[in-house]
C-alpha cells in the first residue's frame, strides 16, 4: 500500500482506532478507508497534515429541532446544517414538532426533499408518536429517513403531546423501532403551574414548577411500559439526579439515557440570573447537586447518549416576559466544543466522548455504513485540535436565531476538520462549497 495512489490521505494524527490511539495516516478512496499506517510513500490528490490533532469517528447530534416546514424565520434545514458541519457534527437526528407535525412519511419525504437542497451533513428525522397515529405506526416506522419515533409526554414546543399512560401504551404497543420519550408528567406541571408559579414572571421557577417529580414520575410510567411491550425507549435530555438513581436499577437493553451538553455546563440558580430566558429549556436547567448527579452518571456508564437538543428562537421571542419566553436555545455548533473543553477539564475522556456521540448513537439506532476507523469503513470523520483556546461567539452561529447561551465562554478543544465520505465539508471553521450529506440509513427500515 505504500505506493498505493489515494484519492485522499490523512498524514499523521492521532487516530482512535478500535483497540484504541495511533499515530498514523488514512489513505481514502472513493470515499471509504483503504489504508491505514505510516503511508510514508503513498501518494495522493490531496493531502491533509495531521500532525497533533485526533482523528475521530464522525460524530452525530442525535436531537435538534430545526424548525422548518412552518418557523423557518428561526431556523431552516439549510442553516441548521450549516451549524452542524461548522461544529464538526457529521450527522444529525431532527425532531418532530415542526408545523405541521411530522406524523407521518409523506411529511418525512417532504423533509428529506428539503434537506437535500443543501445538504451539509447527513440527516435523518424522528415520526412523531401520538393518539392520531398510534395505530398506524407498524407501517410508518419503516419509511426511509427515520431515524426512531418521538413521543412528548409533556409540552414543549409544538402541540405533539402524548400525555395520558393510554397514550403512551398506544404509541408504544405498534411497532418496533426505537421509541426517544420527552419525559416530563403533564398532569404535575399544570397542577404545579397554579400552584408554585402562579402569576409570577420569574424565571428562575422554571426548574421549579417543571419540576423534579415531574420528570422521575413520567419516565417511571414510560418505562413500566416499555417493559410490558419489550419497547426499546431512550429516555432524552435527563436533568435529574433522580433519575439517574431510577436508571441505575431499572436499566436493561430496552432502556437507554441521554443527556444535554447545557445540563452538564449550567445549573442554577447561577444560570437564570446570568442570563434570564436564554437558559430558559425543557427540561430545566437545575440546580448543582443534580448537574453533578449528570457527570456521575456518565462515568459510570449510565449514560448512553450526549447531545445539544439544538431548539432556536429568535432573540425578540425570548425577551418577551416570563413564561411567555419560549423554551428551547441553540447548540448543534457549540455542542462539541463545548464536551471538549469538558473533555480537557478531566471531566470525561475523549474516547468516552466518541462513545456517546458515535458507537453508541450507531448501535442503539442500527445506523449502516457507520462505524470505527478501520479499513473498508466510510471514511467520515471529526478532526479535533485539543489544545485550541477560541472563545464562542454568537456572532460566529450560523444559525438564524443568531445566539448562543455560550457567548464570550473560552474553550479549550475545537473540531477543525468534518469530513464525510472522504469530502472536506469544513476546514478550520470555513465551510465548503459542496455540499455531499445523505439521508442517514438504518439496518430497520428500507433505506
Amino acid at each position: 500500500m505504500e505506493s498505493s495512489q489515494f484519492d485522499l490521505i490523512l498524514k499523521n494524527g492521532q487516530v482512535l482506532l478500535p483497540d484504541g490511539w495511533a499515530t498514523v495516516s488514512i489513505g481514502i478512496t472513493n470515499g471509504k478507508i483503504c489504508a491505514i499506517g505510516p503511508l510514508d510513500n503513498a501518494k495522493a490528490e490531496k493531502t491533509i497534515q495531521c500532525e497533533g490533532l485526533h482523528v475521530l469517528p464522525g460524530l452525530i447530534d442525535t436531537q435538534v429541532h430545526f424548525r422548518e416546514p412552518g418557523a423557518e424565520h428561526k431556523e431552516t434545514l439549510a442553516t441548521g446544517l450549516q451549524s452542524a458541519a461548522l461544529g464538526g457534527i457529521t450527522g444529525v437526528f431532527e425532531m418532530p414538532n415542526t408545523s405541521p407535525l411530522t406524523l407521518t412519511p409523506e411529511l418525512i419525504f417532504d423533509k428529506m426533499s428539503r434537506a437535500d437542497k443543501h445538504p451539509w451533513v447527513d440527516y435523518a428525522f424522528y415520526l412523531g408518536g401520538c393518539k392520531q397515529n398510534a395505530e398506524k405506526l407498524s407501517e410508518y416506522e419503516n419509511a426511509p429517513g427515520i431515524c426512531g419515533i418521538k413521543v412528548f409526554m409533556g409540552a414543549s414546543t409544538g402541540d405533539l403531546l402524548a400525555a395520558s399512560d393510554e397514550e403512551i401504551d398506544m404509541v408504544l404497543k405498534n411497532g418496533r423501532r426505537i421509541v426517544a420519550v420527552h419525559a416530563e408528567d403533564e398532569f404535575i406541571m399544570q397542577e404545579n403551574k397554579k400552584t408554585i408559579l402562579g402569576d409570577s414572571t420569574d424565571v428562575s421557577l422554571h426548574c421549579k414548577w417543571r419540576s423534579v417529580e415531574s420528570c422521575l414520575n413520567a419516565t417511571k410510567r414510560v418505562v413500566a411500559i416499555a417493559k410490558k411491550y419489550k419497547r426499546r425507549v431512550h429516555i432524552l435530555h435527563v436533568t435529574t439526579k433522580d433519575e439517574m438513581d431510577f436508571f441505575r436499577e431499572q436499566k436493561n437493553e430496552h432502556i437507554t439515557v441521554e443527556v444535554l451538553a447545557n445540563h452538564l455546563t449550567l445549573f442554577a440558580p447561577d444560570c437564570y440570573e446570568k442570563l434570564g430566558s436564554l437558559s430558559q429549556q425543557n427540561p430545566p436547567i437545575r440546580e448543582k447537586e443534580h448537574q453533578d448527579a449528570l457527570w456521575k452518571a456518565i462515568a459510570d456508564g449510565t449514560v448512553d447518549m450526549v447531545a445539544s437538543d439544538h431548539a432556536p428562537h429568535t432573540l425578540e421571542e425570548k425577551a418577551k416576559p416570563y413564561p411567555l419566553s419560549p423554551s428551547g436555545t441553540p447548540g448543534v455548533q457549540t455542542l462539541l466544543p463545548i464536551m471538549l473543553h469538558h473533555v480537557n477539564q478531566g471531566k470525561l475522556t475523549l474516547e468516552r466522548l466518541v462513545e456517546l456521540m458515535c458507537y453508541n448513537p450507531i448501535k442503539i439506532h442500527g445506523i449502516k455504513d457507520r462505524s470505527k476507523i478501520e479499513i473498508g469503513s466510510q471514511a467520515t470523520f471529526t478532526i479535533v485540535d485539543m489544545n485550541k483556546r477560541d472563545v464562542i461567539s454568537s456572532a460566529d452561529q450560523a444559525t438564524k436565531s443568531e445566539w448562543t447561551p455560550f457567548d464570550g465562554m473560552e474553550t479549550q478543544g475545537w473540531p477543525v476538520v468534518t469530513m464525510i465520505r472522504g469530502h472536506v465539508v469544513m476546514y478550520e471553521g470555513k465551510l465548503s462549497h459542496q455540499t455531499v450529506g445523505l439521508p442517514i440509513q438504518f439496518q430497520e427500515t428500507k433505506m
